[in-house]
C-alpha cells in the first residue's frame, strides 16, 4: 500500500514541482533580462549564448525545485507510514 501512495504523491509531487519551477524561472528571466519570455532553442532571434544561459538557470532551478519537493515528499510519506 505505501508503494502505490509513495508513487501516486511523487506523479503529484513531480507535476508540482515543474509548475513552480516554470513560475520561479519566467520571473528569474525576465528580472535577468528584462524580456517576459526566455528564448526557445529553435527560436532563430535570439543567439546560442542567450539560450545556453536560458537553458542552464532553467535546469538549475528545476533541479533545486525537484529536490525540494521530492524530500519533503519523502519526509512526509515516512512521517506518515513510518517507512
Amino acid at each position: 500500500m505505501s508503494r502505490v501512495v509513495s508513487r501516486g504523491a511523487s506523479a503529484v509531487s513531480g507535476m508540482l514541482g515543474g509548475a513552480i519551477a516554470g513560475a520561479i524561472f519566467k520571473q528569474v528571466w525576465k528580472f535577468a533580462s528584462g524580456k517576459d519570455d526566455a528564448p526557445q532553442a529553435t527560436s532563430d532571434e535570439y543567439g546560442w549564448r542567450e539560450i545556453l544561459i536560458a537553458s542552464a538557470i532553467q535546469g538549475a532551478i528545476f533541479g533545486v525545485v525537484k529536490a525540494a519537493i521530492d524530500r519533503s515528499a519523502a519526509r512526509s510519506i515516512h512521517r506518515a507510514t513510518g517507512k
